[in-house]
């Protein structure tokens, strides 16, 4: 797959989504139960900018992923961030870079394009978080939602990598059916029908 590519269209989804935002929507839930919107949106800012960071070849460390206060003008810093780190991977030599990420495991090294496709995976993930919050629908390509079928079913069950403190929930039972976005969810912990 290519995974620049595929990359580069959920972030411009998220993009989108973001520009929908409103200052007096900050406050809603997400589908993160322990973040609204500002807190959500907080994440996926300084998420772009260590992942940018960290594929370019830099060695980031856990507090360079800590989310900050938006600013006021929180859709041009998202703008930004997202620009950043479709810069960052759009190069040459990213998917084969040796990528630190700290947060992950207490740090790991992987290749850029295993890196990339965490990224991936998280942001057609969190565009529908958004969209799930302030109401609004989230389409993407098809292949776009088979390679996250694929990324999210190399996603380990095990204890270390599903539930509080880890990215994912455990495995739904509607994993089993339904449509590719559902699907996707479902095998990510996240419930298609909520807040239900």
């Amino acid at each position: 797959m290519d995974i620049q590519d595929l990359d580069r269209r959920a972030v411009r989804t998220s993009v989108a989504l973001v520009r929908q935002v409103t200052t007096d929507r900050l406050g809603l839930p997400t589908p993160c139960a322990d973040w609204d919107l500002r807190a959500l949106l907080a994440h996926l800012t300084v998420q772009h900018i260590g992942f940018a960071r960290a594929v370019a070849g830099e060695r980031t460390e856990v507090a360079d992923w800590q989310p900050e206060p938006l600013p006021d003008d929180f859709v041009a810093a998202y703008e930004r961030a997202a620009d950043q780190v479709i810069e960052s991977f759009g190069s040459p030599e990213a998917p084969s870079r040796r990528t630190y990420l700290p947060e992950i495991r207490d740090g790991v090294t992987v290749p850029g394009a295993m890196a990339m496709g965490f990224h991936f995976i998280d942001y057609v993930v969190h565009s529908w978080d958004v969209a799930a919050a302030i109401g609004v629908p989230v389409e993407f390509d098809d292949d776009v939602l088979a390679a996250a079928l694929t990324v999210a079913g190399q996603v380990p069950a095990d204890a270390a990598s599903r539930g509080p403190g880890t990215a994912f929930d455990p495995v739904l039972p509607e994993a089993a059916g339904g449509a590719p976005l559902d699907r996707v969810l479902a095998m990510l912990g996240r419930s298609p029908a909520w807040p239900e």
